[in-house]
């Protein structure tokens, strides 16, 4: 466990922090600890983002902060997985166009067009009204949407590694850890998140949980169009879910 601690806080963050044991047995516990690990992400993000100015601003700065924190590495994944898609060809064609090192006009609009809507859901998150007095349903209902977020980024990689789906390539991060998570411990992790959120929605404590669950069958879809399309998953596969649903779930909180 603690070698899967630590081989998920390196892969998916900047943190310094030296690799033990990388086996399949630590890639299991690498992927089912990912919502935690992007729980921690989240709340790193909050805490900067209520010491920032309100508005557009402080929200993307919010959001430039997560991209550093995470090398970029998900949105790398989003571009390649989108020029893959995008390119309307399967099997290895698809994963030919993934291994390129440039980037074409659908990965940038994807980069593009996901950052925007991050920062203005954050932006619309911390101007919603709130519907009372407390603590809950002001700034910090704005925090808890955060940090649920980003646990639900990392939720879809989770899911995305569920026993049942396989790699798409022999060799790579995919082949390590695809088809890792048993099916109880990714149902488990989604539980954990959905139950997180409660406090995401001030007045409406129901609200959270269903966006979560929203959430994550749109990542069950498109994990399966990614088996269909590419053989199973990548890599790039598990970055652009993860990108996928932490802005699919701002955008629900922000409106909710």
């Amino acid at each position: 466990m603690l070698d899967g601690l630590r081989l998920s806080l390196t892969t998916l963050t900047v943190l310094p922090v030296r690799t033990g044991r990388v086996d399949r047995g630590s890639a299991r516990a690498a992927m089912a600890l990912a919502p935690l690990v992007g729980a921690l992400l989240g709340v790193v993000l909050a805490g900067v983002h209520a010491l920032l100015p309100a508005g557009l601003l402080g929200a993307a700065l919010t959001v430039t902060l997560g991209v550093l924190l995470t090398r970029g590495l998900h949105l790398d994944g989003l571009a390649d997985t989108v020029d893959a898609l995008g390119s309307y060809k399967s099997g290895a064609e698809a994963l030919e166009i993934m291994k390129k090192p440039d980037i074409g006009p659908f990965g940038v609009a994807a980069i593009v067009l996901t950052l925007l809507v991050q920062a203005a859901a954050l932006a619309a998150l911390t101007a919603r009204p709130a519907t009372s007095t407390n603590w809950s349903a002001a700034g910090g209902s704005a925090a808890v949407a955060i940090v649920v977020a980003w646990a639900t980024g990392r939720l879809a990689i989770t899911l995305a590694c569920r026993r049942g789906v396989p790699a798409a390539r022999p060799g790579g991060l995919g082949a390590l850890v695809a088809s890792t998570v048993p099916l109880p411990v990714a149902a488990a992790a989604t539980a954990a998140v959905a139950a997180g959120a409660i406090w995401a929605v001030p007045g409406r404590p129901w609200a959270g949980p269903a966006v979560v669950a929203a959430v994550v069958l749109v990542v069950l879809l498109l994990v399966r169009h990614a088996v269909r399309r590419f053989g199973g998953i990548t890599g790039d596969v598990l970055g652009a879910v993860a990108e996928l649903a932490t802005t699919l779930t701002l955008v629900a909180l922000a409106t909710s």
